[in-house]
């Protein structure tokens, strides 16, 4: 058992500045703007990689951050997304709830110790993605996230911006000699982020993503990791999948939006 509180909340919220700051360094035309103890990032207007992550978790949230934020959106065309931890200074959500935000979306964080705890092999056809494999991987990943077989060039690119991030690993699973199933790993200061998680529809239920959960939390073990991270859909098969190879629900982020 594992019991959230602030310094464990301080840590996943820096992963997840973390792996949006790589996200924004391998999208070409990205911008970022540190703020509030957190980052805004842009990625492309529409992108699920534009938001702002962090806010509040150092201290208070002032009303000269929120503009600075909201500036810099506007400034790239774009509505202000906001993911905010329940465990982040009260300010930011007095702040965007007096500006007219209003919520979108919510996502569970999960977390699994990893120290002294056995990792069962994959037991799928997975492996890590060549370098000359992020066409492939980005539209397998399209094919799973977007629930169909052809895309335009600004579908694919987040699966290729991902792909791109110095630090990532991304891995692939087959099925029938197909690629089938994506997902992605990144190491930073001994936490795991497993993420980008995503298997073709005709695909589903085979065991894939346990299989790329199981390889990812078997590299980030010999690695030295003492805890791994991912974030769901609340009551999502991914939130299920996850359960089932060791993770428990910590807190539910928010998505506030204007």
């Amino acid at each position: 058992m594992i019991l959230a509180g602030l310094e464990l909340a301080r840590r996943l919220e820096a992963a997840e500045v973390f792996t949006g700051m790589a996200c924004a360094e391998a999208q070409p035309g990205a911008a970022m703007l540190e703020v509030a103890g957190g980052v805004a990032i842009f990625a492309g207007a529409g992108s699920p990689l534009t938001r702002a992550v962090g806010l509040g978790m150092r201290g208070a949230v002032s009303a000269a951050d929120c503009d600075r934020m909201e500036e810099f959106f506007a400034a790239h065309g774009c509505p202000s997304s906001v993911e905010i931890c329940p465990l982040a200074d009260p300010s930011v959500v007095e702040q965007l709830s007096a500006r007219g935000y209003r919520l979108t979306e919510f996502n569970n964080v999960l977390v699994r110790p990893l120290a002294g705890l056995p990792v069962q092999p994959a037991a799928a056809d997975v492996r890590l993605a060549g370098p000359d494999e992020g066409p492939l991987w980005a539209a397998t990943a399209a094919r799973g996230f977007l629930e169909k077989d052809t895309f335009g060039e600004e579908e694919l690119e987040v699966g290729r911006t991902i792909f791109r991030i110095r630090r990532a690993r991304c891995y692939l699973a087959r099925a029938g000699g197909q690629a089938a199933a994506v997902a992605a790993l990144v190491i930073h200061g001994g936490l795991a982020t497993l993420f980008a998680d995503s298997t073709a529809i005709n695909f589903r239920g085979r065991g894939l993503q346990g299989a790329l959960i199981r390889q990812r939390l078997s590299v980030a073990g010999e690695e030295g990791c003492d805890l791994a991270t991912a974030a769901t859909l609340p009551g999502s098969p991914s939130q299920r999948n996850y359960e089932r190879c060791g993770f428990q629900v910590v807190y539910t982020r928010v998505v506030l939006m204007r």
